[in-house]
């Protein structure tokens, strides 16, 4: 019973965290506005002392709030509609029927009907590469996806496990979640690429004007302001992803074993995915839905999923499992 409870408390204080954090990266999107439209007050009244600039960008960005807020609810209502869409053709996952996948049908339907939950669509991937993913908005959109690659290597109880853990983002409100967070870190790659060639047309004004402009403006430091705040928001926003992402494989993992009673399928197919999960060619933002993301740099430091090894230990230390032998490395 404590175990259960702990696990629910997780979940909760999760999903506030979750909630702060896709406050947080709204609040990015009003931080953006607020530098390009210093980036142009530097170029167009650059002249001008730096607290003058300053003055007239905080007015701007005022009278700009509501527009920006518009448009990204606009944005966040596209990405709503047509999310599926994108992440099908990304992936070039279809959905199945009964009659197609009858083994992995039942599995998911037996998992759903034992928690009494909306049974999501089923997809597959025809791809030899070993992932899975949970995707959609609500109990219409829902889907799960799994490799054919997966399939081929898992046994049933693997597979139960991998269902279970997908299952278990839905559960959780992962997923939408996550959709929202790809969403809103999309304006801030679209605002960060509209800074950028900002910046190139106007290097490129200002060496074909001959450098008539006067000296002793605010512009230019205007300018490096808006390029740091630029670069900071696009930190922050990788960082609120990876923070969606990190917490919640841990809590998918416990709850497969949860809803399979089966700890050690889990960490069994945690080890045959392990080295297998590279998708080349779907996008990062997909990726990090997927049950493993190997798409990790600075030493672990930016992964968006712990690594194998991080789950198998918590599974062994919470759960009760027992380690299974890694996989021979792809060929």
């Amino acid at each position: 019973m404590s175990a259960a409870y702990g696990l629910y408390g997780h979940i909760r204080s999760n999903r506030i965290r979750s909630a702060i954090l896709i406050a947080g990266l709204f609040l990015l999107v009003y931080l953006l506005v607020f530098a390009f439209s210093l980036l142009l007050n530097g170029v167009m009244i650059g002249d001008q002392d730096l607290d003058i600039i300053l003055s007239e960008t905080l007015a701007q960005c005022l009278q700009l709030a509501p527009f920006a807020t518009i448009a990204t609810a606009i944005w966040v209502f596209i990405g709503y509609r047509f999310h599926q869409r994108m992440i099908d053709r990304s992936t070039g996952a279809k959905d199945v029927t009964r009659d197609e996948e009858p083994e992995l049908y039942n599995l998911l339907e037996n998992l759903c009907i034992s928690r009494g939950i909306p049974m999501p669509r089923l997809q597959v991937i025809e791809t030899g590469v070993m992932n899975a993913y949970a995707s959609g908005m609500n109990d219409r959109q829902y889907r799960i996806a799994v490799t054919r690659g997966l399939m081929l290597a898992l046994d049933r109880d693997e597979l139960e496990a991998v269902l279970a853990h997908e299952l278990t983002h839905i559960r959780n409100g992962d997923v939408r979640l996550m959709v929202v967070a790809v969403v809103i870190a999309g304006v801030i790659t679209l605002v960060g690429e509209m800074f950028f060639r900002a910046l190139r047309h106007m290097r490129f004004s200002s060496s074909s004007s001959g450098g008539n402009r006067k000296g002793g403006g605010g512009g230019f430091i205007a300018i490096i302001i808006a390029f740091v705040i630029i670069a900071i928001a696009w930190f922050l926003s990788l960082v609120i992803r990876f923070a969606l992402s990190r917490s919640r494989e841990y809590l998918a993992d416990a709850g497969s074993v949860e809803l399979t009673k089966n700890a050690d399928a889990m960490i069994r197919a945690l080890r045959k995915i392990e080295g297998r999960s590279e998708m080349p060619n779907v996008p990062s933002g997909i990726m990090e839905m997927c049950i493993d993301n190997r798409r990790n740099t600075f030493a672990d430091l930016f992964a968006t999923h712990p690594s194998i090894d991080r789950r198998v230990e918590k599974l062994i230390a919470v759960a009760g499992g027992q380690e299974a032998p890694s996989a021979s490395p792809p060929a």
